[in-house]
Formats: structure tokens, C-alpha cells, sequence
């Protein structure tokens, strides 16, 4: 298919795939109600930056390699097993807060970099990654294409990872819902953080 095609379906792909519940979803969100809306998104910012690493092996056409090596895929699935559990117990720990200022609790957040830093984590340890970006490259990209196309397609695929999770980061923090919802932020908190414990047994039960 010529270029334009392959962005198209590039486009529709990602953005379904991007779209459906998991890590990322529970981890910008989480960031985005307790830390506000700058949190959301240097963690949406992390998670585009986490898709460089699937973009570059798999262009390198090691995702195939990866995706069909037991030790491979056993270890990429417990340490991002492993990741998924301590984001988890971190949201567990969670306790409730009296109510504070929003500039109280935007001082509160984690750094630029850590925020970044885990969404990139959180992204990059995803072990469901090899097999999706397998899948993206056979029917879309290919080594033998232009480095030029492969270097587009790869920078639109975390444009549109930003994008999306950005606009999930700002939904949450519309203060509307955000007021709804910080009153019971620990709750929420302590639900994704059940969520990702889950998530993290289930990947690594799949590792065995």
C-alpha cells in the first residue's frame, strides 16, 4: 500500500488500540484526579515517549524474534508484571485527605521527570507490546520501506498515543467532574490500584 493508505489504516489501528482499557488508561487517569491536569499530562507525554522502544525494535524487525521467544516474552511479561504490581500498591497505600487547595495538590505531584519517567515505564513494560506492534508492522510497516516513512509513521503513532491520552487527562480534570471526584480521590486511587494488582497477577500467571 502506498503511503497515505498506510497512514489511514496506521491511524485507525492505533487509535483503537490506544482507546481500549489497560495500563496506560489506569495510570494517566490516576495521575490526572490526584495530581491535576499538568500530571495527566507529562504522564501522557511518558507513555507517547514509551512507544519509541516498540517502534525502534520492531522496525528493526525484532518484534517477530521477541514475540515467538518463550525467554523473551517470559521476561519482558515479569518485569512488566512486576511494574503493574508496585503502580498497584502504591494506589493501595492511598489514604484520605482532608481538603486541600489545587495549588496544594499540583505542589504535591511527583516531578516533571518522574511523572514523565513513569508513563514511560509504564508504556515501555507493557508486554502485550510486542505482539500488538508484530501485528501493526506486518500489515503496515516494514524494514524494507523508506526510512523516511518508517521514521513518519513511528512519530505520528506517539503523536497520536499523546493525543489521546491527553485528551483523557483534560476529560478528568474538567472541573466539573474533577470537584465530583476528588472527595473520594483515595477511593479512586485504591480501585485503580486493585485494577493494576489484577493486571499484574494476570500478566504474570501468563508468564508461566
Amino acid at each position: 500500500m502506498d503511503f497515505w493508505q498506510g497512514f489511514v489504516v496506521l491511524t485507525v489501528a492505533h487509535l483503537l488500540a490506544a482507546a481500549s482499557p489497560g495500563p496506560d488508561f489506569a495510570y494517566v487517569t490516576r495521575q490526572s484526579l490526584v495530581h491535576g491536569r499538568r500530571a495527566g499530562l507529562l504522564a501522557s507525554l511518558g507513555i507517547a515517549l514509551g512507544l519509541s522502544i516498540h517502534i525502534v525494535y520492531s522496525a528493526a524487525g525484532l518484534a517477530a524474534v521477541i514475540a515467538h521467544s518463550v525467554h523473551w516474552m517470559v521476561a519482558i511479561k515479569i518485569a512488566g508484571g512486576a511494574y503493574l504490581l508496585w503502580l498497584g500498591i502504591q494506589g493501595l497505600r492511598s489514604s484520605a485527605h482532608v481538603a486541600v487547595p489545587e495549588a496544594a495538590i499540583r505542589a504535591a505531584a511527583a516531578s516533571p521527570l518522574r511523572q514523565i519517567g513513569g508513563g514511560f515505564l509504564c508504556n515501555a513494560l507493557n508486554p502485550k507490546a510486542p505482539i500488538y506492534f508484530l501485528a501493526l508492522f506486518t500489515v503496515v510497516l516494514s524494514p524494507d520501506l523508506p526510512s523516511l516513512t518508517l521514521i513518519a509513521y513511528g512519530a505520528w503513532i506517539m503523536v497520536l498515543q499523546w493525543l489521546w491520552f491527553s485528551l483523557v487527562a483534560t476529560v478528568f480534570t474538567h472541573r466539573a467532574i474533577r470537584d465530583r471526584l476528588l472527595g473520594v480521590r483515595h477511593w479512586i486511587d485504591r480501585a485503580f490500584g486493585a485494577v493494576l494488582i489484577a493486571l499484574g497477577i494476570r500478566v504474570l500467571l501468563s508468564a508461566k
